[in-house]
């Protein structure tokens, strides 16, 4: 009992250290944006609701940026313009943090168990550490979206698919219909085969967008036929902070970005995604499934920033995953070290040193930093492997042992995030 007691107080003191020195850490290197992208959607609704105006015809006060988004993500959002501003920023804020702390859970207490950790220490470790995260902390800044909507995808992929669930499919649906790019994990369910699922994600999609323009035809008919392809709205493509195969390209030639060396770059990535999405949902594995559809997502997005990152936080917790799960070893040290690397480059602001000056080989290497990250995690996270490699189930903790790439685990012997192993 004293052995227990002491654990706990020795995990709460480190808590408590660990999260003043990410304070500290924050007060210096965070950029404080002021909700900038929330005073956006905030003005464009207000303008929409008490004043009269058209949304997509808004723009922020002495700025090029409105509302972006469909006309189904106005309608979700459409009670921010019945709050005051600061409750607006406190609804933004909590449901960053609730919808993080779930998504975090579900990745994290696996590795927990695995490796004999206290579950509640491990959450506490992984939360300070995401607070650290760029792209966590944009995202918190600008009052973004980004982690409802990897909230939404991973309900469908980690719980409902998993499961057979006849529903599997909305949430993703619903992502695609808020903001368009999520759309790219319908083509990840087509192209691994699960066409019920992709038929409702799309149906989804299609009816909350059908609902939206039925209930505001005006701003559905901008959005749909202008408001959509006027590409000034969301920023400068060769802006360090675009960390997408876009940016890259625009950056080599701001003034003439090469769109035909742009479509063969996506072409090729589009490609090694699929290989390697379907390797990994043959092994049952929709954790690493959702993880490469987000980093591609980002890499083929004409316009990824920063704070859009926040999709590559799936992947950086499954190399820690796979590593913890690996026999100790050459294997578990490199996975450990890819994944310290590449948290630690994305959450030291290293693109900015390049922001006023990409030019030279220096500039190309630095000011793409995260795009490489992006590439290195979709070409190499492991696909995770759920037999021994004599081909039976790990059965003793309920933990599956990771084997040899690319080979399949039975039908009935899928692994769930945040659950047992259990043969059905």
């Amino acid at each position: 009992m004293a052995q227990g007691a002491s654990r706990t107080t020795a995990q709460v003191v480190g808590v408590v250290v660990l999260a003043a020195a990410v304070a500290a850490f924050l007060a210096v290197a965070a950029v404080r944006h002021g909700f900038f992208d929330l005073k956006v959607y905030y003005g464009a609704l207000t303008w929409w609701v008490h004043d009269g105006g058209e949304i997509y015809d808004y723009l922020k006060p002495g700025t090029q940026y409105g509302f972006t988004y469909p006309p189904f993500a106005a309608l979700v959002m459409l009670p921010m313009a019945y709050l005051p501003w600061t409750a607006a920023i406190v609804v933004s804020v909590l449901a960053s943090v609730a919808t993080t702390t779930v998504l975090i859970w579900w990745f994290v207490d696996p590795i927990a168990r695995r490796a004999g950790w206290t579950r509640w220490f491990a959450l506490a470790v992984a939360l300070c550490l995401a607070a650290a995260f760029e792209p966590m902390r944009e995202t918190i800044n600008f009052g973004q979206v980004n982690t409802l909507l990897l909230f939404l995808v991973a309900v469908d992929l980690l719980w409902l698919l998993p499961a057979g669930n006849r529903w599997a499919g909305v949430g993703i649906g619903l992502a695609t219909a808020i903001k368009l790019t999520p759309g790219i994990f319908i083509v990840y369910l087509l192209v691994t085969g699960r066409w019920r699922a992709a038929f409702t994600a799309s149906g989804a999609a299609a009816g909350v967008s059908v609902l939206a323009g039925a209930l505001f035809p005006d701003a559905s008919r901008e959005f749909w036929t202008e408001a959509l392809w006027n590409t000034g709205r969301v920023g400068e493509l060769a802006f360090v902070s675009n960390q997408s195969l876009r940016g890259v390209v625009a950056r080599l030639d701001p003034q003439h970005p090469s769109t035909l060396l742009w479509l063969l770059l996506v072409l090729g990535t589009l490609a090694l995604w699929v290989w390697r999405s379907r390797s990994a949902v043959a092994a049952g594995d929709e954790a690493t499934g959702l993880a490469l559809t987000g980093a591609v997502m980002c890499l083929v997005s004409p316009v990824t920033w920063v704070h859009h990152l926040v999709w590559l936080l799936p992947a950086l917790i499954l190399l820690v995953d796979n590593a913890m799960a690996a026999p100790a070893g050459r294997r578990r040290r490199v996975l450990l070290t890819a994944a310290i690397i590449g948290y630690v480059l994305l959450i030291s602001r290293t693109v900015w040193f390049w922001e006023k000056d990409f030019t030279g080989v220096d500039g190309f290497l630095g000011s793409n930093a995260y795009v490489w990250i992006s590439l290195a995690l979709l070409a190499f996270l492991p696909v995770r492997r759920w037999l021994t490699p004599g081909g039976s189930l790990v059965e003793a903790s309920g933990v599956p042992h990771l084997d040899e790439p690319d080979r399949p685990a039975p039908a009935g012997e899928r692994h769930l995030v945040g659950r047992p192993l259990t043969v059905r």
